[in-house]
């Protein structure tokens, strides 16, 4: 018998009750939700508990405690719940990462413990499109990755991470997480690029995908190709295949400090409609 507040982590049986809260909020929720319709609540497949908070009996709010934290729909007297769990057991993760008001406060509340962070990020803008551009004609070079270009692919998405997020992917284990992620989003169609002489000129992925959205990622123009555009036309025909074949709504966030991107996606067609924030360890 439940409480009438209480946490819990969840249990298989309870993925309809996950998914109701997960869907209430598609946009946001697309990456969690994506991998929870893939995986179910089983930790093994999920890669990490599915924490819940129920109010009068009934589940509320979630936070995902895998390789990222991710609050999800979570309420202040979820968020303290959440962070008094993620306190006890200790740091597992590699980020925190959700709507910046909850990320915010779950992070406020595990500094002291978990703290410093190497990088906070407290505002990243939440950008969605749910029409191909007007004002920007896609790339017809931009295409979905063969599996046979994998290693073509390759250095150009190490070299997005890299320079992204501060380190390499290829630390720890060799890299061998990392490519078989990139392995999975080419094998799905959802890894596109611009490739010249061998060479990727842009590239970016569909990361997560749902019936009701999607979200872009790692969207990354070779230095050399810089200040040409690219990065406009070939989000452009990203943004029409997703539409095409993937979701109704393709959403992305950004740093609020990357103004040329957030200025470039917005020709093509994406709004702000929210914002993120990401804590990285």
């Amino acid at each position: 018998m439940l409480t009438q507040t209480t946490t819990r982590v969840l249990e298989p049986a309870d993925l309809g009750a996950a998914l109701a809260v997960l869907e209430s909020a598609p946009v946001e929720n697309a990456f969690v939700t994506a991998r929870v319709r893939m995986a179910g609540l089983d930790p093994w497949r999920l890669g990490g508990e599915m924490w819940g908070w129920y109010t009068e009996g009934r589940l509320t709010s979630l936070c995902y405690a895998g390789a990222n934290l991710v609050p999800i729909c979570a309420t202040p007297e979820a968020v303290r719940a959440f962070a008094d769990r993620a306190r006890r057991i200790g740091r597992r993760c590699s980020s925190i990462v959700g709507p910046a008001g909850p990320t915010g406060e779950l992070w406020r509340l595990l500094e002291p413990a978990w703290g410093p962070a190497r990088d906070v990020r407290a505002h990243q803008p939440l950008m969605v499109a749910e029409e191909p551009s007007a004002a920007v004609a896609p790339d017809p070079r931009v295409r979905r990755v063969r599996k046979d270009e994998m290693d073509v692919i390759m250095p150009a998405c190490v070299a997005m991470f890299t320079e992204e997020v501060g380190v390499s992917p290829m630390a720890g284990d060799g890299g061998l997480l990392y490519q078989a992620r990139v392995a999975e989003l080419v094998a799905s169609g959802r890894s596109f690029a611009r490739i010249e002489d061998g060479k990727v000129v842009f590239k970016a992925e569909i990361g997560a995908a749902t019936r009701q959205a999607c979200q872009i990622q790692g969207v990354w123009v070779a230095p050399e190709h810089r200040g040409r555009g690219l990065s406009e036309t070939g989000m452009a025909a990203v943004l029409q295949y997703a539409l095409a074949d993937v979701a109704p709504v393709v959403s992305l966030y950004v740093n609020d400090y990357n103004t040329p991107a957030r200025a470039a996606y917005r020709r093509v067609g994406f709004r702000e409609t929210g914002a993120f924030m990401s804590v990285l360890f």
